[in-house]
């Protein structure tokens, strides 16, 4: 394991298939995502007929990933699907057909390299009996840990009927679920400046997680396991307006307590870069919910994961300790001594 002191899991990092398919081809359709191999260790995403991002082959190749994570100190990767591959916008059959092309390509890279990755994987959100259904197939035939959605479904937030019945399917079978930001609002005021990246996604993550309060899931399902990207974005920040809301608006309320006190029930990443802001989240939740996640491996990441947090000096070896590897484990219902055996029954075999 690459620190002794500290056992590392980045939590939040992305991978596409290196042979993605053209479902815009297949189905004539430019909304579908499609990659595009520049070289050998490059390649373009097209959506839309434009140009949407490009990536290297630490996006495919989980080999390079392993040396990338050798260098910075990570034990594991919790590898999920980038979001722009979640497609709900489709007919929900489609949506699917390219969820499973993604969640068996992820399996297929735990199941090679177990000790060094684990997987989250993507449903077709849209339609809850499919979506429900293939979770079932992640967690029980794939050996997947968690789902991976995005913060909305074609403009409807988290309380929606359709949404709540994958969420209560989530709760009953214990399956840990990572939000994170996508189709952002506003997004027709942010055609510069990349502000979709940086001022959007926080507010869509806002939005997804009072949504989620406010709809009353964690009251008749408290067990109800959710991480949001981004340090949750802007919601820790706007947690005591939304409070004062609830406080002054009683025939809104649809919870018995107030949001505050459901959100400390939210686990967040720690990809906030700033130590002050890190501090601030420590102070409103505690360091028992807080996961190092890096958005590897896109531009915007942290590097290392967790290097907010190993610039804090007033912070415990122990609370550390939590942060950087053990609250991850934990959340997805993992044992860091399984990853430790797998990593030495793979040294002895080589």
């Amino acid at each position: 394991m690459a620190d002794e002191k500290h056992f590392r899991v980045d939590f939040h990092t992305h991978i596409i298939p290196g042979n993605f398919p053209d479902l815009a081809e297949k189905y004539g359709d430019e909304r579908f995502p499609t990659l595009k191999h520049t070289c050998d260790c490059g390649a373009e995403i097209y959506r839309n007929g434009g140009l949407f991002r490009k990536i290297d082959h630490l996006a495919w190749d989980p080999k390079k990933r392993i040396e990338q994570m050798d260098k910075e100190g990570i034990d594991v990767q919790v590898l999920s699907p980038i979001p722009v591959t979640f497609t709900y916008w489709a007919d929900a059959d489609k949506c699917l057909e390219l969820s499973q092309v993604q969640n068996d390509f992820i399996a297929a890279t735990v199941k090679e390299y177990p000790d060094r990755f684990a997987g989250l994987g993507t449903v077709p959100l849209q339609n809850a009996e499919l979506a429900i259904a293939e979770m079932e197939r992640c967690i029980n035939e794939l050996g997947l840990v968690g789902i991976e959605v995005g913060s909305n479904v074609n403009g409807q937030n988290f309380d929606e009927p359709e949404i709540q019945k994958f969420l209560e399917a989530a709760a009953k079978m214990d399956v840990p679920v990572f939000v994170h930001p996508w189709a952002t609002v506003g997004q027709e005021r942010m055609p510069r400046h990349r502000f979709m990246y940086c001022i959007g996604m926080p507010s869509e993550t806002a939005l997804a997680a009072a949504s989620v309060i406010y709809s009353g899931i964690l009251d008749r399902h408290p067990n109800l396991k959710l991480c949001f990207a981004h340090g949750g974005g802007s919601f820790p920040y706007v947690l005591a307006r939304i409070d004062q809301a609830w406080e002054s608006w009683p025939d809104s309320r649809k919870t018995e307590e107030k949001p505050s006190h459901y959100a400390n029930k939210f686990y967040f990443d720690t990809l906030v870069y700033d130590p002050q802001n890190l501090q601030f989240m420590i102070n409103k939740f505690g360091t028992d919910k807080l996961i190092a996640g890096s958005d590897f491996p896109f531009v915007l990441r942290e590097v290392p994961s967790g290097k907010v947090v190993d610039v804090m000096e007033n912070l415990s070896e122990e609370d550390k300790k939590k942060m950087l590897g053990e609250n991850a484990i934990e959340f997805l219902g993992l044992k860091k001594e399984d990853f430790i055996k797998k990593a030495a029954a793979n040294t002895s075999e080589n």
